[in-house]
């Protein structure tokens, strides 16, 4: 259950990161109007009820009237007709993926887009003239003048995504069927208020706690020894 939480959590920080990183490169890329649209959008997906934004996603892939499995099966994917996305274990964590990814991507993207506008335009201009891509322009360039704030937003998505509780347990009926979606936070739930096991449930809580902690300082770390070496 340990090694599932931290794998479902790495997976949607990276998710959460590239996501919000590439809509706020795009976000400097595109007229005023689609900006302001994009910017409503991702606020609205935001400011959504984590339960309510649960809820909207199991209809969306529900196995009988789901809109998702309509469309698929209409592109000729029969195989998707009545699939149950969240019977499967990968299934079902990938469909909290999405959900969570699509809650938390906003932050990432509004706090990276206002770094990416304090950057000079005169050196990324430059760069641009050199012949860099967009792609040499973000790693050489932007990223290490963005060290700071990704650091910000990669600590807050690891706390984040490390404690996701309400898309969890909405969306797999609380831990999947025979347990296979579990994760601590659901765990460490169950145990103190299902059971009434208060001691057990707080054990959980600390330990939840003390691996956020080492898993924040290993990071930290590693990115102090990347800047020293730069």
């Amino acid at each position: 259950m340990v090694v599932a939480t931290l794998l479902f959590a790495a997976v949607c920080v990276i998710s959460t990161l590239a996501v919000g990183c590439a809509l706020a490169v795009l976000l400097t890329r595109v007229r005023a109007i689609p900006r302001l649209a994009l910017m409503l959008a991702a606020l609205g997906a935001w400011a959504t009820p984590a339960v309510t934004g649960s809820t909207v996603w199991v209809f969306l892939f529900d196995a009988d009237f789901g809109p998702v499995n309509k469309i698929l099966v209409w592109f000729g994917l029969s195989g998707f007709e009545n699939y149950s996305w969240t019977y499967d274990r990968y299934s079902a964590f990938a469909l909290v993926l999405f959900e969570v990814v699509w809650c938390s991507f906003p932050f990432v993207m509004v706090t990276v887009y206002a770094g990416i506008k304090a950057i000079p335009t005169e050196v990324l201009e430059a760069a641009a003239l050199d012949g860099a891509s967009t792609w040499r322009i973000w790693r050489t360039i932007m990223a290490p003048m963005l060290r700071p704030i990704l650091v910000v937003v990669t600590i807050q998505s690891i706390i984040w995504d490390f404690k996701v509780f309400t898309q969890i347990y909405v969306m797999t009926d609380g831990g999947g069927i025979a347990r296979q979606n579990m994760v601590l936070n659901v765990y460490a739930y169950q145990k103190a208020f299902a059971s009434s096991q208060y001691s057990l449930g707080s054990a959980i809580g600390v330990v939840m706690l003390l691996i956020l902690l080492v898993v924040t300082l290993v990071y930290l770390r590693l990115l102090r020894r990347q800047g020293e070496e730069l």
